[in-house]
């Protein structure tokens, strides 16, 4: 037969559980700060992008850019 489990131990998987859920809702929270409600101009006044959508922009210049000069033909 089975010994039931100590207290304590259920205990402290529920605190693990809420503090996962705890963290995720603040990153949650931070993400959807940063994608909707931050906005950057980029210099001509229309286009407004939000934070993240920069960072990926400049990232795939560079990405380019880095390929773009690994495929000249000189050496």
């Amino acid at each position: 037969m089975k010994t039931p489990m100590p207290t304590h131990t259920l205990r402290r998987r529920a605190r693990r559980g809420q503090a996962m859920v705890e963290y995720s809702f603040i990153n949650w929270v931070l993400v959807f700060g940063l994608i909707v409600m931050m906005s950057v101009d980029l210099g001509n006044g229309k286009e407004k992008m939000n934070v993240i959508d920069a960072f990926l922009r400049a990232y795939q210049i560079y990405y380019d850019s880095f390929y773009f000069v690994l495929n000249l033909p000189f050496p």
